[in-house]
């Protein structure tokens, strides 16, 4: 038994360790994020000994409750070994800006006529031409030789509209016959007709910037590398950020894998494909028999393939293409149950990280689906083990007293926690960061299970692009779910209070009441995503540029292919509605103004002048449509948020719970 202030000591050698140590260091250095690693590990494997010798073992088997005790432990085993592989995973990071740099002066040095030829393929299913036409404009306006450059938009669609298109923009249009396969057979398709050396792939969705070619095709010189693979970044906000109202203020939820776990992958030379985005070697592709088709994430069994063929991938973490960001729930879901069941399915396949051949020890075990296996599970018995103790008194461990409790696992949590914010300071914050990941629990854990039984019992579906969110909608499957468990975890705590009703009355209880608080806090901001917001398709951008309309000089505050708005003195005046704005390059365009607001302290450069707001209106057509795509979107601008205002996102959240709840009343 500890001293109750004897068990603070642990905890606050964690916190001395991080304000001596890692906020001090570099988080890129190699030897800083192993020592800090090897660290965390060490708590986490002292938790465990703790857990297993002192709370598992002394249980005595006196009915359900001592399986209940194994199971929460067997459980927490496998967050444990999931962490572990975190932890070396995250001990290095690789930076190959500068590797890209060296490599490209060599690269391009060469003749024109000797560079390699490049196919670009863009595979398509049902998606818009407002959709479309970004991702092939943006293709044709790559900074590559147009001779050594084709764009194939691989069309299982088979729309005569699209074929019109591409041939009025100099793109290559391909059908086939049916849709086998999908996407991984639709790209097939494009081997078949094309001849580059290599193939750069994008989604429908994703428009490359002009330099993604420059920056990618100088590692090729490496003969050995089959793809590169660059980060996706999204120029509208997904669903979790609309929904919690954190548009500007928190990032899309996919940063955490592109900036801060893809680099370290590749740091331990397991980085894989993720489709879009990535470019390939032809003749890697053609060693492993064309994209797989066993699995519905073909992305990632062609790593796994080309690893068994000897051939490596790189991941290069510049910002190289902007794309769209699912737009909804159903798409937001379709998309991640799709990579989930992907990633199961090769545990399955003959060239997956059980069985494939080449691979080693090492890369067999990074390649394991674990956290698709263990986050869920792990994250439904959090909200579960409370419950069951408030309502039946079952205990999940053999318990002392608080302080053994406080003195064993809140180390190993403050570890976790400022090791992730050390390591990713501007992509984590705990409570945010769990709510999301207990939002997608309810959907998610089926998704996991039904893998398991039947891997490919579900076929391939499309994450729906160019929909939008116009109106409100709301996920009731989902709110239920959350809703569900925030009731009777409440419930739970008011029976406990009365004695008659009491289910509880040892130490524990303690514990289960501060477990019990947290989880319904994050079950609260988790049930607000379940709120969809409305939201424009054509999404702007925010930049600050010089313009003229109707001869009176403002700046641009944002931007996108039907809208700009404009900030001009209040002293400007204007005719009529129907105006001649003057952009840098542009032909003069005829805007339509809607909208007047007044605002202080906007973005311009003559302080805190007073100034309006033109909202303008324009319909581009033709080439000068694609000659604003090309300036939006191939490289000059972008909606990444840099950093995390911790005090605005818990001020948002607050205000945000409370309008619901004022709703919901």
């Amino acid at each position: 038994m500890v001293q109750p202030l004897l068990a603070l000591v642990p905890t606050l050698l964690v916190v001395a360790f991080f304000l001596l140590g890692p906020f001090n260091w570099s988080r890129h250095q190699t030897w800083a994020r192993a020592t800090t690693c090897a660290f965390v590990a060490a708590v986490a494997l002292r938790y465990t000994v703790w857990r297993f010798t002192e709370t598992v073992l002394p249980y005595p088997n006196d009915g359900a409750n001592f399986y209940w005790v194994w199971v929460v432990f067997v459980v927490e085993i496998l967050a444990f070994t999931e962490v572990v592989l975190f932890l070396i995973l995250m001990s290095r990071y690789v930076d190959r800006s500068a590797e890209a740099d060296r490599l490209g002066q060599a690269f391009f040095a060469r003749r024109e006529s000797e560079l390699p030829t490049v196919d670009v393929f863009i595979p398509t299913y049902n998606e818009p031409l407002d959709v479309l036409e970004r991702t092939i404009v943006g293709a044709l306006a790559l900074d590559y030789p147009k001779d050594k450059l084709k764009v194939y938009v691989l069309d299982d669609g088979r729309r005569g509209w699209l074929k019109t298109f591409c041939e009025g923009r100099g793109a290559i249009h391909v059908t086939r016959t049916d849709n086998a396969h999908a996407k991984a057979g639709n790209m097939n398709n494009g081997l078949r007709v094309s001849s580059g050396d290599f193939i750069a792939v994008f989604d429908a969705d994703f428009v490359p910037y002009s330099s993604f070619l420059r920056r990618t095709l100088p590692f090729f010189s490496d003969e050995t590398i089959g793809i590169v693979q660059t980060p996706q970044h999204f120029f509208n906000v997904d669903p979790v950020q609309s929904n919690l109202g954190l548009e500007n203020i928190w990032p899309d939820e996919q940063r955490l894998f592109f900036d801060e776990i893809a680099p370290s992958r590749d740091g331990w030379n397991v980085s894989f494909c993720c489709g879009s985005c990535s470019i390939a070697r032809r003749k890697a592709v053609d060693a492993i028999g064309g994209f797989p088709t066993e699995s519905i994430t073909e992305d990632l069994l062609t790593t796994l393939s080309m690893l068994n063929r000897g051939y490596k991938t790189r991941y290069l973490n510049e910002r190289l293409s902007m794309g769209l960001a699912a737009e909804n729930l159903t798409g937001y879901f379709v998309q991640r149950e799709r990579w989930c069941q992907g990633g199961i399915q090769t545990l399955y396949l003959h060239n997956g990280p059980l069985r494939g051949p080449g691979l080693s020890l090492f890369q067999r075990i990074m390649f394991l689906p674990m956290s698709w296996l263990v986050q869920y599970l792990v994250r439904f018995i959090i909200l579960l083990v409370p419950v069951a103790y408030l309502w039946f008194g079952a205990l999940p461990l053999y318990f002392t007293d608080v302080a053994d409790y406080v003195s064993n696992q809140v180390p190993v949590l403050a570890a976790y926690f400022l090791l992730m914010l050390w390591i990713t300071p501007t992509r984590y914050l705990p409570v945010v960061s769990s709510a999301v990941g207990t939002f997608s629990t309810f959907r998610m854990l089926p998704t996991v299970l039904s893998s398991l039984v039947r891997p490919f019992g579900k076929p391939f579906k499309v994450t729906p692009k160019g929909s939008g969110n116009e109106e409100s909608a709301f996920d009731a499957y989902t709110f239920t779910w959350i809703a569900g468990f925030i009731i009777v975890t409440a419930l739970g705590l008011l029976i406990n209070i009365v004695p008659e009703t009491a289910q509880t009355n040892g130490s524990f209880s303690t514990i289960a009441v501060l477990w019990s608080g947290i989880n319904i806090v994050v079950l609260v901001i988790a049930s607000l995503i379940c709120f969809e917001k409305p939201r424009r398709l054509l999404q702007a951008f925010r930049l600050d540029e010089a313009v003229d309309v109707d001869g009176t000089g403002g700046r641009l505050v944002s931007l996108s292919l039907d809208k700009a708005v404009v900030a001009v003195p209040t002293k400007a005046r204007f005719k009529s509605t129907r105006v001649m704005l003057k952009l840098e390059g542009f032909a003069p365009l005829e805007a339509e103004l809607k909208q007047v607001t007044q605002r202080r302290g906007d973005v311009t450069r003559s302080g805190d002048e007073r100034r309006y707001h033109l909202h303008l209106h324009f319909d581009l057509r033709g080439f000068e449509r694609d000659k604003m795509i090309i300036k939006l979107y191939t490289g000059r601008y972008s909606r990444d948020i840099p950093d995390i205002d911790k005090v605005a996102v818990s001020v948002n959240l607050l205000l945000r719970a409370f309008g619901r709840t004022r709703t919901a009343s």
